[in-house]
């Protein structure tokens, strides 16, 4: 090697760049189980064959926020067999790690701990899939950091301010200052970044001699007014910014004119969703950076499965397609097999050269039928090639084009929401469909408590996170809030002067979205403490079932009373446990209570009789 090669690798981080791998993505699915580890196994082998500096992901390392053990355990099997080893790091840290990974007891880089053996590090931030929750706020990338095998960053639990410190690197005479923003819901860091309340910190020498490198998981294109991250909001002082969430493969950067930084969205390394970015070819990125320049290198993924996808329009077919015969289902049908027997051909021919690639392709073929046309059973359709095709259940999507010919176009209207072939691209928000329905809801079911952003919030948490008591608890902490306003106001016992304050009140809470969030904020934090409770229930009640267990097992005792005891004592614990259920709410009244009980109260609600002239607020 040459003296100039040797000094210039002296200079030069290598860096692999990938985002969004999704492990576990349908991995009890028979054909496609596996396809996220193996194309994690290629990523960590091109960073040790490349030997890389460090791996930079973009989020998203896991599919789901609560991993399943087979997931944890390849990952971590991963992740031990390629960054393990005796490969010297050739990069220091000058910046306080105590402040770059701030959260668990190890506040410090994993190749730098005495006890472990790190070959290649990674740094990574969380997704919107791997994000941080439950009552401690752990994410699956806190159990991989914690064990030593990566390095979790950017991470921001306040909903006021952000303050984004760098991860300052050195290698010869290359500095980089890493920065990383985890996931942070949409809107709510939009209006942080219009309020100024977000800030990236620079290091106070020689400013402009780093290389700012800005790792960022959200939305890139808009999803509505405020449902994404325009790139002006970033400073210009970046040099390049990883773009992560967005899984469409645009991996060579490209420049913003306004901001003059670059921006790589490297993609997901699975196809996830059946829809035109997806079908885009996957590769993943080696940066080269030595001083102040860089370049991208792009690096196709071999082993992610195929998928061609193409569209149909059967009016666009008049010569072979009339509405009016009778035998056209056949017709279309028959057509539909000549596209799909076509994809495959090309697919078998991209696989030839790569035997790395798995055998069976990804096929979708969407059929506008708009025009008077009949849809045929897909059903029947996939049968053919259950052993050709790894999707064979939904090969075939059909939809109908929607002229915009709507009264109102505030009218939300589902069906045109799903059977547009562009709607498999845009993922529908929780928070934004139940926002969008009380918009347009009848006065009588229109909220007169709640706000509609405090119930989206709560149903997103119910469904994304299976936080089950998350809407039953935000309902009772504005109920408890409103009732205290109410009592401080000395609200007389009426109820047109009632509602009239509870309206006034609520829209005042509309107004104040800081803290209307803190409100979300708050009532999550009960919902996880409440589940930690019930957690404890049950294990305290499996205790007491193994004890009437050997109670029952015992020679010395009548049989006859330990089966009382045994039932009485479960008799105690459903009353308790129901009690503390009505504690938190309704919606679980009737766990402890006797049969005879629960159907009364599920049919009538007995009011209790209050005199007027004691009646007060709170009643």
């Amino acid at each position: 090697m040459s003296t100039a090669s040797s000094q210039d690798d002296e200079d030069t981080f290598k860096i692999l760049i990938a985002t969004d791998i999704h492990l576990g993505y349908l991995e009890k699915d028979p054909v496609r189980g596996n396809d996220t580890f193996v194309t994690f196994n290629e990523i960590l082998d091109h960073a040790q064959k490349h030997e890389v500096d460090f791996v930079l992901l973009g989020g998203d390392l896991f599919h789901e926020n609560k991993p399943s053990r087979k997931t944890v355990h390849s990952c971590l099997e991963s992740l031990r067999n390629y960054c393990m080893g005796d490969r010297p790091v050739q990069f220091e840290i000058l910046s306080d790690q105590a402040v770059n990974f701030p959260y668990g007891k190890f506040p410090w880089v994993n190749y730098q701990d005495q006890n472990l053996n790190i070959s290649i590090p990674i740094f990574s931030i969380h997704g919107n899939h791997d994000d941080p929750t439950g009552a401690d706020a752990l994410s699956a990338l806190d159990i991989l950091s914690c064990s030593g095998l990566l390095n979790h960053f950017g991470r921001s639990t306040s909903v006021e301010k952000i303050d984004i410190s760098p991860i300052l690197l050195r290698k010869g005479k290359t500095k980089i200052a890493l920065y990383g923003l985890g996931a942070i819901p949409d809107e709510r860091l939009y209006r942080m970044f219009v309020n100024k309340q977000v800030t990236m910190l620079r290091p106070k020498e020689d400013g402009d001699s780093w290389f700012n490198l800005f790792v960022i998981h959200q939305n890139r294109s808009k999803h509505g007014a405020t449902n994404y991250i325009p790139e002006q909001f970033l400073d210009d002082f970046i040099n390049l910014v990883v773009w992560g969430h967005e899984h469409e493969c645009k991996i060579a950067p490209s420049q913003n004119v306004q901001q003059h930084f670059y921006v790589s969205q490297p993609g997901s390394s699975v196809v996830t969703s059946l829809s035109p970015g997806e079908a885009v070819k996957k590769h993943i990125g080696l940066l080269h950076v030595k001083g102040k320049k860089m370049k991208m290198q792009k690096i196709a993924l071999e082993t992610v499965r195929t998928f061609h996808m193409e569209d149909i329009v059967l009016a666009d077919h008049p010569d072979l397609f009339n509405p009016d015969n009778p035998n056209v289902t056949q017709a279309i049908q028959a057509f539909c097999m000549e596209k799909v027997e076509l994809m495959l051909d090309n697919a078998e021919r991209e696989r030839l050269g790569n035997p790395r690639q798995p055998e069976k392709p990804l096929i979708r073929l969407r059929v506008d039928y708009t025009g008077g046309f009949e849809p045929f059973s897909v059903h029947r359709f996939s049968q053919k090639y259950m052993d050709r095709v790894a999707n064979p259940k939904d090969i075939i999507h059909f939809f109908r084009h929607r002229e915009q010919k709507e009264k109102n176009d505030s009218d939300l209207n589902f069906g045109k929401l799903v059977s547009r072939p562009a709607s498999e691209g845009m993922t529908l928000r929780v928070e934004d469909l139940v926002k969008q329905y009380f918009q347009t809801a009848e006065k009588k079911v229109q909220l007169s408590l709640l706000t509609e952003r405090g119930m989206g919030e709560a149903v997103q948490e119910f469904v994304d996170k299976e936080e089950k008591d998350a809407i039953e608890e935000l309902v009772k902490f504005q109920l408890e809030k409103t009732q205290r306003f109410l009592k401080e106001r000395r609200t007389e016992a009426e109820e047109l002067k009632i509602d009239e304050e509870v309206r006034k009140f609520r829209e005042s809470r509309k107004k104040n979205t800081e803290e209307e969030d803190e409100e979300v904020r708050e009532a999550m934090t009960r919902a996880r403490a409440h589940r930690s409770e019930d957690t404890v229930l049950v294990a305290a009640s499996s205790d007491e079932e193994l004890m009437d267990t050997g109670m029952k097992g015992t020679g010395d005792s009548d049989d006859g009373l330990s089966a009382t005891l045994s039932r009485g004592r479960g008799r105690a614990r459903g009353r308790a446990r129901g009690q503390n259920s009505t504690a938190r709410g309704s919606s679980r009244r009737g766990r402890g209570s006797t049969s005879q009980e629960s159907a009364t109260s599920s049919r009538t609600y007995k009011p209790v009789s209050v005199p007027a002239k004691n009646m007060s607020i709170m009643d």
